[in-house]
């Protein structure tokens, strides 16, 4: 049997720190608990419980501590090994061993070397039950060389180049830290082009001119000895190229396309990719056939390495960087594989059993590669150990079997690959101890009311002792309904009440005796603050109050102490507390503050602020008023089994007298958060008597209520867990329904956890059929709200009852409520079905019904099936599709409306129930007498001669009889549209053209046409016509006279009106009228269908829209109908795009005339110029200079281009930033301010400026071309503006 103390907690509710604590403290006793009190007698083998690391770097500078600390009873002696062999201290002063432990302390600080020390260490401790032995502690001191003397050549480089500085650290113990600084031991800077690689080198993936310098220098620091050693300083140079040839990367590290790496297990894995190029590479990474693990990935040194931690066997595979920059990409693959040195799956733990049990030791370990596993007893290869009848070893397990006191003893397990080793030593204690108790007898618990009570019951036994509680001197054990019982004996009360306070008994028990120990509970009630500080804005210089009113258990004596922002109240006689008072006189600004109540018991602690604002005086204000403040104190009292006493202090009205009380309830165990209204009464109340259900768990709160509302709630009570009882209610909703034939489902609406009254709630389902003498069945279910009862006969009454019930009892019997087993489809059809003619389009249909037995279900009504079979009329034989008509609930008999005159019928009639439809009854047949026809199917007026029109029709679609005749009416109408006598024309039936005879020319007529049987005239159908002369519609003087012809549709002038994307379409139209038209169109000469577009209404015009500019189309007009008609087509042309809205201002009116006025002031200028020429008169030197100036070196205005001596307004323009006259005297375009491509466009959306202006306005014929050419080059203004994009 495993180990005796029971250490791990049954359950533990969230929130419950003192059991957790010491739960954790008991925890962490995994052995036998040596108190030196009451365990003196007991023996344990021994255990290590501090040694030092397996590989064991010291400082030589100081003295070497090897640890080794061991405990057991009695205490061990200590021996050590040093490179396998028995390292004996009394034969080396400098080495001693710690008085009471086993750790050694070698003193090479007086004289000795720490090299002398250097070697393997194993630790044994043994007592009289066992020995337990250390990890092979490797001692090495740590070492930090310096770097070898070398000369370093000064580096030259184009810029651009790339380069690797190369670091070779000496190799230390543990290894250095790397890092590159300058002489002032400043970090030199690294980013994406250069960065120090794993290796400690620096990478450049090209180099700048700004990298020269000659202070390169590499540091290694060695933590362990807290040393720093310098490179010999690189000089670096680079020289500046005109342009550096740029190259897509290639790596400096690793070389190659693939390299191999191995990591172990839980280690961080790190992967290095650095490249040259220009640009800069950048580098990315990928996992081939699988994802980086996104927790534990990250990336160091800008991207070039990347790093998961905590690897395993998971992460093997093959990894691959991407260095990649604008002239290309390359990668390189690392294939990574994770080894792992040995690791615990199961390790060996201490086994304290008694004499004649039996147990296993497990030691299960995992690595890569398979560790091997190896047992040593006593720090002996098991193998060579003394032979042991109890134990067999199993390969990872030693089984133990029917052990004795002789087979303590304690076992290592060694767990080893080429990676690494695990020791691990338990021991096998024999022991025959009766139960002891060690918490100490009449331990004095005290617990606040509905807080978890925890009392403790440590113990001890071989065997393992069974531990129970008991409450008083008679009760019987406590059990876990109410209770928690931990392993570790502790027991758990989770809502300590009132009546939970009493004597607690701890038993334990095992074959060899018992023990007990009593402990004592007592319940407090908490310390509460029922009148807190109030928020309060008062003036300087006046008086503030704050009341902080304590209730608490009368046996705990709370200390009350006043905190101001969390701290001591300032020393200031102007602070005084008085009872339950603070009070605060001539408050000043630095009184404003937070203000805190805190109550203290042994138990306990409340607290309880308020915030002081101190203001300015202010007259005083009108009174405010408010909703009121909540209230308070809320107190339970008279707490019996369905009632309780809730009483509670108002708060603060506000000016506005308390109206009602409004008192809610939680249910904390059912539903909780959850607010439910109890109870409503009279603002004068404080107290009310309130009514409870069973086994909830009562929570209130109270809200008061004035004119101006309702305040916010109250603080909610004490909690009160009512007792369970029997449920005061039975489901609702309860019914009985049938989903087949032979079942009854039952289902009904649950009960909530509230109406439950108690734990354990069930339903006790009863069935019987109503018309029998059978017992009651019944079934009691639980959590379910349907059951299903099989094998019932077909739709048969049932009488059905669901109670509920609980752990406690029945709730009253309910009433009985009716259901009925499954429909099945019925089983007769109704008979002396009969059909009675009412007239034409109606019959009446009656039927006997079907017996109530037969139908099997709830009867639904009966179903009439019938259709036409032919018509009377030979021409109109056919079969047509079945019609139905539902009757509802017992009729027997109904009306078939809708029927075809003249026809065949045949019904038959089906009852129906829930389950669907019985047999059908034998088909009835019947006959429809003949109606009056339908219209005529058409009418259309052909083949027009001068003096008669020919009518020709379509019989009636429904004749709904035989035709006797067809009677024909017309008349002429008139210009003013009046109607003219009538004439009536009697025609045979049997034909379908008629024509008239002898009827005026170029007159309207109206006709009217329909059918008869020998019922009656059918609907009429009409038409009109104008009779006429010649084809076209127009009769000449002198030929035709007196000649007609039908009226024939005529689409004349048709015409288009284009625009740059649509047209507007119109026409003339001669013809019957409510003609239908549409307008179809197309890309003129292209073979593509026509688009259709319908005219609304009868207009004689429509607009397209979306057209193409600049295209040309083909377009008509037709009618829809029987006398469909198309005109002729016509072609019409969109107008060309437009480039622009802006306005050419070179066609402006404006424009030109101000063209003009400047050309005639130039002429005028140059006329009077001259005149005085020729005069011979007296002028200034520059006047003749200019007058005879090579035209090549003239002077011109920089800013528009005029000379100088005649410009106007506008030379005095600012100039524009960098504009100059070029040296060769030259004007650009960009110079001048004054072009006219500034007013206008030309076909390129630019007015070109080619010199002519000044040209012929300036007198001077001789300026060379190439000035107007190449002012004539330079980019618009309006067209660079156009083009920006």
């Amino acid at each position: 049997m495993p180990l005796k103390i029971m250490l791990k907690k049954k359950q533990l509710s969230a929130g419950r720190v003192p059991l957790l604590l010491f739960l954790c403290r008991m925890i962490s006793a995994l052995e036998v608990p040596l108190d030196p009190k009451l365990l003196d007698d007991l023996v344990q083998p021994p255990t290590i419980t501090q040694q030092s690391p397996k590989d064991y770097i010291i400082d030589p500078r100081e003295n070497i501590v090897i640890q080794c600390e061991a405990k057991g009873k009695p205490p061990p002696s200590f021996s050590w090994t040093r490179n396998g062999t028995h390292f004996d201290i009394d034969k080396d002063p400098l080495v001693t061993m710690k008085h009471g432990s086993g750790t050694l302390i070698i003193n090479i600080m007086a004289e000795g070397k720490a090299e002398t020390y250097e070697g393997v260490y194993q630790c044994t401790a043994r007592n009289e039950r066992g020995a337990a032995i250390s990890n092979n502690i490797v001692v090495r001191p740590s070492r930090s060389p310096l770097w070898t003397k070398e000369r370093l050549e000064p580096i030259i480089l184009r810029n651009g180049q790339s380069l690797v500085l190369p670091c070779r650290p000496p190799i230390g113990l543990p290894p250095a830290i790397i890092f590159w600084m300058d002489n002032s031991f400043q970090r030199l800077p690294q980013s994406e082009r250069v960065s120090q690689g794993l290796n400690g080198d620096l990478y450049f993936s090209n180099v700048l001119p700004e990298d020269t310098r000659e202070d390169y220098i590499c540091y290694a620091r060695f933590n362990h000895t807290q040393t720093i050693q310098q490179k010999q300083p690189i000089s670096l140079k680079v020289i500046s190229a005109k342009s550096s040839k740029e190259r897509p990367p290639t790596f400096l590290t690793p070389e190659g396309s693939e390299s191999l790496k191995e990591e172990l297990r839980g280690n961080t894995l790190s992967l290095e990719c650095i490249a040259e190029g220009l640009p800069t590479p950048v580098i990315y990474w990928i996992k081939e056939d699988g994802t980086l693990p996104i927790n534990r990935t990250f990336y160091r040194n800008f991207k070039k390495t990347l790093q998961i931690t905590h690897v395993s066997e998971a992460d093997s595979g093959n990894y691959q960087c991407i260095a990649k920059n604008t002239l290309g990409a390359i990668h390189h693959t690392i294939s990574v594989t994770v080894k792992a040195a040995p690791y615990w799956i199961v390790a060996p733990k201490n086994l304290v059993l008694s004499p004649g049990e039996n147990g296993t030791l497990i030691c299960r370990a995992n690595g890569n590669p398979k560790p091997r596993i190896g047992w040593l007893t006593n720090g002996v290869p098991i193998e060579i150990a003394p032979d042991d009848p109890s134990r067999k070893i199993d390969g990872d397990t030693i089984i133990f079997s029917n052990v004795q006191e002789r087979s303590s003893a304690v076992y290592q397990c060694n767990a080893s690959n080429e990676y690494g080793y695990l020791l691990a030593n338990a021991f096998v204690n024999v022991l025959a101890e009766p139960p002891r108790i060690l918490t100490s007898a009449n331990t004095l618990y005290q617990v606040i009311a509905n807080r978890a009570a925890l009392l403790d019951c440590a113990f001890f036994g071989s065997p393992l002792p069974t531990i129970e509680w008991f409450k008083g001197t008679k009760g019987s054990a406590l059990h876990e309904d109410i209770y928690v019982l931990h392993d570790n004996g502790t027991l758990e009360i989770p809502v300590a009440q009132k009546d939970s306070t009493g004597t607690y008994t701890c038993v334990a028990r095992n074959k060899l005796g018992m023990a007990k120990n009593e402990v004592h509970l007592e319940i407090k009630d908490p310390t509460r603050i029922i009148k807190q500080p109030e928020y309060a804005v008062v003036q300087r210089g006046s008086k503030v109050s704050f009341e902080c009113k304590v209730k608490h258990d009368q046996t705990l004596i709370p200390t009350i102490m006043w905190l101001k922002d969390n701290g001591e109240l300032p020393n200031d006689e102007r602070f005084s507390i008085d009872k339950d008072h603070l009070v605060v006189t001539d408050v000043s600004d630095d009184d404003g503050g937070t203000y805190t109540c805190a109550a203290n018991t042994t138990l306990d602690s409340v607290s309880a602020s308020a915030v002081l604002r101190v203001v300015a005086p202010t007259p005083t204000p009108a009174p405010i008023y408010d909703v009121p403040n909540p209230p308070f104190d809320l107190e339970l009292t008279n707490q019996l089994d369905k009632s309780v006493q809730l009483t509670w202090t108002p708060g603060d009205d506000n000016n506005s007298p308390i109206t009602k009380f409004i008192i809610e309830y939680e249910d904390a165990m059912h539903e909780a958060g959850l607010w439910h209204h109890q109870a409503e009464v009279s603002g004068t109340q404080t107290t009310a008597q309130l009514k409870l259900s069973p086994y909830v768990n009562y929570s209130f709160r109270v809200m008061a209520e004035n004119r101006i509302g309702r305040s916010v709630p109250s603080e909610a009570s004490e909690q009160y867990l009512t007792k369970a009882a029997e449920p005061d209610l039975n489901p609702t909703a309860v019914e009985g329904l049938g989903t087949e034939p032979d079942n009854l489902v039952i289902t009904w609406k649950p009960l909530n956890g509230f109406e439950s009254n108690g734990p354990g709630l069930q339903y006790k389902v009863s069935w019987r059929q109503k018309d029998g003498d059978d017992e009651w069945t019944s079934v009691v279910v639980a959590n379910v709200s349907k059951y299903i009862v099989s094998g019932t006969p077909t739709f048969v009454p049932y009488l059905i009852k669901v109670q509920a019930l609980n752990d406690v009892g029945f709730a009253p019997e309910p009433a009985a409520v009716m259901g009925h087993s499954g429909e099945d489809l019925p089983m007769a059809a109704p008979g002396n079905v009969r059909v009675g003619v009412v007239n034409s389009t109606l019959a009446e249909v009656h039927w006997d019904p079907v017996p109530l037995k037969s139908i099997r279900g709830h009867l639904q009504g009966y179903r009439i099936y019938y259709w036409k079979t032919q018509s009377s009329s030979k021409r109109h034989r056919r079969h047509i599709e079945k019609k139905i008509l539902t009757f509802q609930g017992s009729k027997t008999h109904g009306m078939l409306p809708g029927l075809q005159p003249y026809s065949h019928y045949a019904l038959n009639v089906r009852v129906v129930n829930g389950k669907g439809e019985g047999p059908a009854s034998a088909d009835r047949g019947f006959h429809t007498p003949e109606g009056v026809p339908s219209a005529p199917s058409s009418l259309k007026i052909v083949n027009p001669t001068l003096d008669s029109l020919t009518l020709e029709w379509d019989p009636p679609s429904h004749p709904n009889g035989i035709l006797t005749e067809y009677v024909l009416k017309y008349q002429p109408i008139n210009s003013s549209h009046e109607l003219g006598p009538l004439v009536d024309l009697k025609i045979p039936a049997n034909k379908t053209r008629w024509t008239l005879k002898n009827l005026n020319f170029s007159t309207r007529y109206k006709f009217y046409f329909y059918a008869q049987t020998s019922v009656g005239s059918g609907s009429q159908i009409t038409e009109e016509a104008i009779t006429t002369v010649d084809e076209a519609g127009i009769l000449p003087p002198d030929v035709g006279a007196g000649k007609v012809r039908a009226v024939k549709p005529r689409i004349s002038n048709l015409t288009a009106a284009a625009a740059e994307t649509c047209a507007n379409i119109s026409w003339e139209y001669e013809g019957p009228e409510h003609a239908k038209f549409y307008v179809e169109y197309g890309v003129a000469g292209r073979k593509e269908e026509w688009r259709k577009e319908i005219v609304n209404g009868s207009r004689s015009f429509f607009g397209l829209k979306g057209l193409m500019p600049g295209t040309a189309y083909k377009v008509r007009v037709g009618t829809e109908g029987d006398s469909g008609f198309v005109s002729s087509e016509d072609v019409f042309e969109t107008g060309p795009a437009m480039a622009s809205r802006q306005v050419d201002i070179a066609t402006q009116g404006w424009f030109i005339g101000l063209m003009c006025a400047v050309a005639l002031l130039i002429l005028i200028l140059l006329i009077v110029c001259f005149i005085r020429r020729n005069k011979g008169g007296k002028y200034p030197v520059k006047e003749k200079e200019d007058a005879h100036a090579d035209p090549e070196i003239q002077p011109m205005k920089e800013d528009d281009g005029t000379f100088g001596e005649y410009s106007d307004a506008e030379d005095h323009k600012p100039l524009k930033k960098g504009s100059r006259t070029p040296s060769d005297r030259t004007v650009k375009k960009e110079d001048s301010d004054d072009s006219l491509v500034d007013y206008g466009e030309g076909v390129n959306g630019q007015f070109n400026e080619d010199g002519s202006f000044i040209g012929q306005y300036s007198g001077k014929k001789e300026k060379e071309p190439a000035e107007g050419n190449e002012s004539s080059e330079a980019p618009s203004p309006v067209n660079a503006m156009n083009s920006f994009v």
